[in-house]
């Protein structure tokens, strides 16, 4: 008599289906629709994991643009000016900077313009 995949198939299933559950209808009740779903949802997930990086740089850019044109300084300007005044933090740090400590953001654009001989 042959082997049959019986108990290893029944696992590899529970295994798609467990991973479709919260789907909606026949996304979570179908084997190949599960599959389909499934295939699709990763690719979604590894395509925006870099999306979000892309997202999140622009929001700090949009954030640091609108507290340097507060201070009379253009964004390529700051930057132009953090490269020559030396300063090496990145676009994160510096926005959240602007957000929560003001005057410290004062003190880098203060540097900034320095350096620019502004």
């Amino acid at each position: 008599m042959r082997t049959r995949k019986g108990a290893a198939r029944t696992q590899a299933n529970k295994r798609l289906f467990k991973a479709a559950a919260g789907f909606v209808g026949g996304r979570r009740r179908l084997l190949r629709t599960v599959k389909e779903t499934l295939d699709r949802a990763g690719a979604f997930a590894y395509r925006d994991r870099r999306a979000r990086k892309r997202d999140f740089r622009r929001l700090w850019i949009t954030r640091l643009s609108a507290a340097c044109r507060e201070r009379d300084l253009r964004y390529s300007q700051f930057i132009a000016g953090l490269k020559a005044a030396n300063i090496l933090l990145d676009r994160k740090s510096l926005s959240e900077i602007a957000i929560a400590d003001p005057a410290a953001f004062d003190a880098v654009v203060t540097e900034v313009k320095a350096a620019l001989k502004l």
